[in-house]
């Protein structure tokens, strides 16, 4: 029957042995971790207790991932594993899990921010030209970044490209590797965890 979350397997204790009184139960039944992986999307539909469904990703690629301080959510790529709290293995593998650090894709959050500010974040091109807009919306502009401050840390990360995020869906369950810009002390946490792997 396979994997199973039942303890009468287990020892007590003491370390004395338990005896086993009665056979595997189905709503004992436990399934071999999915290890979503990034790359083409490949998800597997499995039917659970009470012909319920549950979309097991293999791989995945992109995620709708939201900028919370500037409440704005893109569907974006997923670059790369960075950091993960619980097992440093799941980084080289690049496996996509809750939790997990990942880089993402800057430029729908750009395009967003030029556009709701009329600011360009990032490198810019040396032959662009600044793109002319109408009175109303110069003013809409200005209204908009009278006392808005975007963090240095987060300005810096649009020069790469790359945006720091969280996975905060399950890739295993759902199907899909949904997460969140990181900003804040939560941002100068885990820079602060890169810098250390780094330096080893």
């Amino acid at each position: 029957m396979g994997l199973s979350r039942d303890r009468r397997h287990k020892h007590r204790l003491t370390g004395a042995r338990v005896n086993i009184h009665q056979k595997k139960r189905k709503y004992e039944l436990a399934r071999p971790p999915a290890m979503t992986k990034l790359g083409a999307k490949r998800i597997h539909v499995v039917r659970t207790r009470g012909g319920n469904q549950k979309f097991r990703a293999m791989r995945l690629d992109t995620g709708n991932f939201s900028w919370g301080s500037q409440t704005c959510t893109r569907k974006v790529r997923v670059l790369d594993v960075v950091y993960n709290a619980s097992n440093s293995e799941l980084v080289r593998t690049k496996t996509l899990v809750k939790n997990a650090i990942v880089q993402v894709d800057a430029t729908p959050f750009r395009a967003w921010y030029e556009l709701h500010y009329g600011v360009h974040l990032g490198k810019k091109k040396a032959d662009a030209e600044p793109k002319k807009v109408s009175k109303k919306v110069s003013a809409k502009h200005e209204e908009r970044l009278k006392g808005h401050t975007l963090e240095s840390a987060v300005k810096d990360q649009f020069n790469q490209g790359r945006l720091y995020a969280c996975i905060s869906s399950r890739p295993g369950q759902s199907g899909r590797c949904d997460g969140y810009i990181l900003e804040g002390e939560e941002l100068a946490f885990y820079m602060k965890k890169l810098v250390q792997k780094k330096s080893k």
